[in-house]
């Protein structure tokens, strides 16, 4: 009857448990007496090996290459690494080992490199085997929070789905809470979040970034955000000097070469930018780069098409050149403009 079947099957079940449990129990066993058995001059591989085969420092030096200064960052960055090539070297030993917290906080005004470093952690730990695809979704409170009730957990579980083995860079993530509205459907996204960092790390590695201030304050109002995050990176603004670099990086990137007395002018423009509104440290340079090449574009057509200098021919020093006066139009810009209505 009835009755019977029920009680069969939970004496099956209980029997199912009990036999995990044994061969749980066993395996632990076989692990201790091979630990134990180990001799101590048992080699583990060198750490160099294991960051060289794994890719990892090739990942590294991109970094290195990719972001002039920020120097904290990058230690961060290679402490995490190190947790994680030990970690490893210990699992192929056979020690005990567990799934590190590899969510992230990541702090700092708009272009300090919060994406880049996001993009070489995910392809650290894919590198490692922490994650399986290493890929970065970015996604903002438009992608995660719906207009109405019942949008959002679709909206947000979509998200979670593409980034699924690899990461999910929640980027401005304070705007998903609203302390003034008890009702904004903000919430039911971070309850999902929550959840999803809770019961898949070891598929997911949740990211949230922002303004240090505003994300001091979500995590004030969220605290288990906090408890569930393991690494808070802090990205300090660029200085002027740095900012010079990374337009050389881009300049080459580009094909494009700076005359060398255009650099102090760049640098004006940069020490005059950084004390104007919606400054954005590396996008700023991206910006102005753009316009510097616009600028050299229209010099170039002016003196060849228009003047017919040198018969209308021009070299490839001329398409490729950089020059003072192309920087000077935006120094300029600023002098001349009204600060209080230009965006810059």
């Amino acid at each position: 009857n009835e009755a019977d079947n029920e009680r069969r099957k939970e004496k099956e079940a209980a029997d199912q448990r009990e036999r995990a449990a044994e061969i749980r129990r066993e395996e632990r066993l076989r692990k201790i007496q091979y630990m134990e058995d180990m001799p101590d001059s048992q080699p583990a591989g060198t750490v160099d090996e294991f960051m060289f085969k794994e890719g990892v420092q090739m990942q590294l030096d991109k970094l290195d290459r990719d972001l002039v200064g920020l120097i904290p960052v990058k230690q961060r960055v290679k402490e995490i690494a190190a947790l994680l090539v030990l970690d490893k070297m210990r699992r192929k030993l056979g020690f005990e080992t567990s799934v590190p917290s590899l969510h992230m906080s990541f702090t700092g005004a708009p272009g300090t490199g919060k994406t880049t470093v996001a993009v070489r952690m995910g392809q650290i730990l894919a590198k490692m085997g922490y994650s399986r695809r290493g890929h970065v979704v970015l996604a903002t409170r438009d992608d995660l929070v719906g207009q109405y009730v019942g949008h959002t957990a679709p909206k947000t579980k979509e998200m979670i789905k593409k980034a699924m083995g690899g990461v999910l860079l929640v980027d401005e993530a304070y705007y998903l809470y609203n302390a003034a509205n008890d009702r904004d459907y903000g919430q039911e996204s971070i309850e999902i979040l929550l959840n999803v960092m809770e019961n898949n790390q070891d598929d997911l590695v949740v990211a949230v970034a922002g303004y240090k201030d505003r994300m001091d304050k979500f995590f004030s109002y969220i605290p288990g955000m906090m408890s569930r995050i393991g690494n808070h990176i802090d990205f300090p603004n660029y200085q002027a000097d740095e900012l010079v670099k990374i337009a050389g990086v881009m300049s080459h990137d580009l094909q494009y070469d700076i005359a060398s007395d255009a650099y102090p002018v760049f640098k004006n423009y940069i020490e005059k930018r950084m004390r104007l509104p919606f400054f954005s440290n590396a996008r700023t340079v991206r910006n102005a780069m753009d316009r510097a090449r616009m600028n050299s574009a229209i010099r170039t057509f002016q003196k060849f098409a228009v003047n017919q200098e040198n018969g209308g021919f021009c070299t490839i020093e001329d398409l490729k050149l950089i020059t003072a006066l192309d920087f000077q139009i935006l120094v300029d810009d600023i002098d001349n403009a009204d600060v209080s209505t230009r965006i810059f």
